[in-house]
């Protein structure tokens, strides 16, 4: 068997493989749905058209190639909500997110939203970022809420009457896992006297955890991060996503090179 055979038999080979795993998917996307049966209505469709170029079918393949830019439009009508479903899942799994980094930090806009117009609005918030230092000791003082993190959630959130206004929210990655969260307060004599329980308790968590904190103040409607035990206060809108994108990265950076450093050693004392 010739090298130039066996290329074209693996991509043959790949390409069906790759059209089976499509159909596939759509099949589950499909199914228990009213579009299950339209499903099959296209398989037929795709059948009737390999049948008629396998026998030369003249007249029914001249049909079929010039109803197929109306059938891809009927498809992409009929099947919308399964495509768009087929796209978020796409979009939304690890690989999709290593390969383009999308949504890794994506959250970070929808968090300066939310501060944003809390602050036009004049509503105290508490936003929690995790970092590397796990937080499911401050998660199991609230309530679980793992929904993905949107700015109209946030703001929903900290808007009164909300039973859950009070506390913080916590964030994993772009998912909010849980509101209502009970945060230790400061006790650094440093701090200035006048500052809240909001910033207390966004400063008090930096310092035992490597979290970012960002504040909204409902008195003077400042937005302010505390990281590391400090406090940065008065945050301009237009530096607010990339100074939160710069901390989160920088710790990141961070992390994964400790990790190095540790794998490093483990191997040095062997």
């Amino acid at each position: 068997m010739s090298l130039p055979f066996q290329i074209e038999w693996i991509r043959d080979a790949i390409d069906i493989l790759v059209v089976a795993f499509l159909f596939y998917r759509l099949l589950i996307l499909v199914r228990g749905t009213r579009s299950f049966q339209m499903f099959f209505g296209l398989i037929t469709l795709v059948a009737l058209a390999v049948l008629a170029e396998w026998l030369r079918l003249s007249t029914l393949n001249w049909l079929i190639d010039n109803l197929r830019t109306v059938w891809l439009i009927a498809f992409i009508i009929i099947f919308q909500p399964e495509l768009r479903k087929a796209l978020g899942q796409i979009t939304e799994s690890r690989l999709f997110n290593r390969l383009v980094q999308v949504g890794e930090f994506g959250y970070v806009a929808e968090v300066q939203s939310a501060a944003e117009r809390m602050s036009r609005k004049g509503l105290g918030a508490l936003v929690v970022i995790e970092r590397n230092v796990g937080l499911k000791d401050f998660v199991e003082t609230g309530t679980k809420v793992e929904a993905t993190v949107s700015a109209e959630l946030i703001e929903t959130v900290f808007t009164p009457p909300s039973p859950l206004h009070d506390g913080a929210v916590i964030l994993q990655g772009n998912q909010l896992v849980a509101a209502g969260c009970i945060l230790p307060l400061s006790a650094n004599p440093d701090l200035e006297k006048r500052l809240g329980m909001r910033h207390r308790a966004a400063v008090g968590l930096t310092e035992v955890t490597d979290a970012v904190v960002l504040v909204v103040s409902e008195e003077s409607r400042e937005i302010s991060i505390a990281e590391a035990g400090g406090l940065e206060r008065d945050l301009d809108m237009g530096d607010l996503k990339s100074r939160l994108s710069a901390l989160l990265m920088a710790k990141r950076r961070k992390g994964k090179g400790r990790g190095r450093r540790e794998v490093a050693e483990a191997k040095g004392t062997h």
